[in-house]
C-alpha cells in the first residue's frame, strides 16, 4: 500500500497535483487544473499507463531496432513518462525536452527525479519557439504532447510549424503527435492534410469507436519519410487492453479527403474535449 501523500503546487500554466497510486508503491499521476497529464511508476519506468502514451511507446518500439539508442526530442514534459520509458528501453538515448512550464519542470524534478545516469535536458520554452532555434538533422524522433489545458495549442498546427519539425529530424527521422478530436474530424484531417505536404508516409492510431465519430478521443500522429512498420504498429495496438486501429494508405488519404492544410492565419486549437473526456487509460 502506497503511504505516500498528495502534493498540490501552483505552477506558471496551473495547478499542478501529484496523487500518489494506492496500488503500486512509487506511482504517481500527474494532473494540471484537474486534467490528467502523466503517470509515472519510478519503479517500472516502461509501464504506460495512459492508453495513447502506450500508442506512442508503441511508435518508439519500432522506429529502429530494439535497443538502439536514439536521439529524441520531446514537445511537452508533464512527468516525463516517455523520457523515462526511453531510459529503460533504449539506453544511452539522448533526449531533449521542451515543457513551457518552468514550476512543473521544478516540481517533477523534485518528487520524480529521473535515474541517475539519464541524459535528459530540461529546457522551459514554448515549444514552436524552441523548435524554431534547434539545429537541423539533429533528431532521429520527434515526440509531440503538448496541450495547453486539454487543447493542442494554434501554433502547433500549421505547416510552418510542421516544416521546422521536419528540418529538425533527420531524413529517416519519426514524427509523432498526440492529438484529440471527434466528427467531423476537421481538425484531425487538417493535420493530416498539414503533415502531408512535407511528409511521405502518414498513419494514424486510434480507437475505433474514436474513428468511427461515436466519441471523442486522443488520435496518434505519425509521420516519415520512410515506410513506417504498420503492421506490427497494428500488430501490438491490437494486443492492447483497449485495441487500437491503425490506418494509413489508401484509406487514410480517404479520410483526410479534401481538407486543406492548415495556414498559420487560419490555425485553431484543437477542439475542447466533452467533460470527463480524459482518464487514465
Amino acid at each position: 500500500m502506497n503511504e505516500a501523500v498528495p502534493v498540490s503546487r501552483v505552477t506558471d500554466h496551473g495547478t499542478a497535483k501529484l496523487m500518489p497510486d494506492v496500488d503500486r508503491e512509487r506511482a504517481w499521476l500527474l494532473t494540471v487544473d484537474g486534467a490528467p497529464q502523466s503517470y509515472v511508476d519510478l519503479d517500472e519506468p516502461a509501464h504506460l499507463e495512459f492508453e495513447y502514451t502506450r500508442r506512442l511507446g508503441h511508435v518508439l518500439d519500432t522506429v529502429a531496432e530494439p535497443g538502439r539508442a536514439l536521439d529524441v526530442l520531446h514537445l511537452g514534459g508533464g512527468a516525463l513518462t516517455l523520457p523515462r520509458y526511453l531510459v529503460a528501453t533504449r539506453p544511452g538515448c539522448r533526449q531533449d525536452v521542451v515543457e513551457a512550464d518552468r514550476g512543473l519542470l521544478e516540481l517533477v524534478a523534485e518528487h520524480l527525479p529521473l535515474p541517475d545516469g539519464s541524459d535528459v535536458t530540461a529546457h522551459a520554452a514554448d515549444a514552436r519557439a524552441w523548435l524554431e532555434s534547434a539545429p537541423a538533422d539533429s533528431a532521429d524522433v520527434l515526440v509531440a504532447d503538448v496541450f495547453g489545458g486539454s487543447r493542442v495549442p494554434a501554433h502547433l498546427t500549421s505547416v510552418g510549424y510542421a516544416r521546422q519539425a521536419a528540418r529538425v529530424l533527420r531524413p529517416d527521422g519519426v514524427y509523432v503527435a498526440n492529438l484529440a478530436d471527434t466528427t467531423p474530424f476537421g481538425f484531425l484531417r487538417g493535420q493530416l492534410a498539414t503533415f502531408a505536404t512535407l511528409f511521405e508516409e502518414l498513419a494514424i492510431i486510434a480507437e475505433p469507436g474514436v474513428l468511427r465519430g461515436r466519441r471523442f478521443g486522443n488520435v496518434v500522429l505519425v509521420a516519415a519519410h520512410r515506410p513506417v512498420d504498420t503492421a506490427e504498429l497494428a500488430r501490438r495496438t491490437a494486443a492492447d487492453a483497449f485495441p487500437a486501429r491503425v490506418e494509413h494508405g489508401r484509406a487514410l488519404r480517404d479520410f483526410t479527403g479534401g481538407a486543406r492544410p492548415v495556414r498559420e492565419e487560419d490555425a485553431v486549437p484543437s477542439p475542447v474535449p466533452p467533460s470527463g473526456a480524459f482518464g487514465i487509460g
